[in-house]
């Protein structure tokens, strides 16, 4: 039987991680690759192997992975909303709102930004740390272009409710399609809020690229 070859970018489909994970893993010699042509491949049935013998730690670290490209697929760096002003939570989620037109997501900010209102006047959405977690109250598949997740982080801390009565400055909004991706995004993005580096990072950052950077790397600490 002839052997099946996948490139880089199909093995890191067929292993729902991120490209450069699989090009990380062949630099490593994990996988070896076979020049056909000008693209380098991976024998299928290498992949296949390694993920038959993989270990209960091997096994964890590659679900962390998964979840790293799946978020991935909610979040990148035009996400990234730095040093807004807004001097209430009324006007933090109006710049973000605003930011969701901008980015093309949804196509009428001011329909978010009531929705957005109405489920914060419900229970605030702030968790503690200076964080909040902005969202419609219900999924709006029709009004949400694409699922995705922006990130914010204003200039002023602002009182929101939040459970810890601490400030907030920290802003999640979450648009996404179904209870899948929603309770994926929040329990995801709550783990990395555990590690104080991260809380540390999103609020010096200087640049989108290193938001990105820790929320899709430090989970695989």
């Amino acid at each position: 039987m002839d052997k099946e070859y996948l490139t880089l970018r199909q093995a890191a489909t067929y292993l729902k991680v991120t490209d450069s994970v699989v090009r990380e893993m062949t630099k490593s010699k994990v996988f070896k690759t076979k020049k056909v042509g000008s693209t380098y491949k991976v024998d299928k049935a290498d992949v296949d192997e390694w993920l038959a013998n993989l270990n209960e730690r091997e096994v964890e670290n590659l679900a962390l992975k998964r979840s790293v490209c799946k978020f991935s697929d909610y979040f990148n760096a035009k996400n990234v909303y730095l040093d807004f002003n807004a001097d209430n939570k009324y006007e933090a989620i109006g710049e973000m709102s605003k930011k969701a037109k901008d980015l093309k997501i949804v196509r009428d900010h001011r329909w978010l930004y009531q929705v957005v209102v109405a489920r914060e006047e419900l229970v605030s959405t702030a968790i503690g740390k200076g964080v909040a977690l902005l969202h419609p109250r219900h999924l709006h598949p029709s009004k949400v272009k694409t699922p995705s997740i922006i990130f914010g982080r204003s200039k002023n801390k602002i009182e929101f409710d939040a459970i810890d009565s601490e400030p907030v400055n920290l802003f999640f909004m979450l648009l996404l399609h179904d209870d899948i991706q929603h309770l994926f995004s929040i329990s995801y993005i709550s783990k990395l809020l555990m590690n104080q580096e991260v809380l540390t990072t999103l609020t010096n950052a200087t640049t989108n690229e290193e938001i990105v950077k820790v929320l899709t790397k430090n989970v695989l600490k």
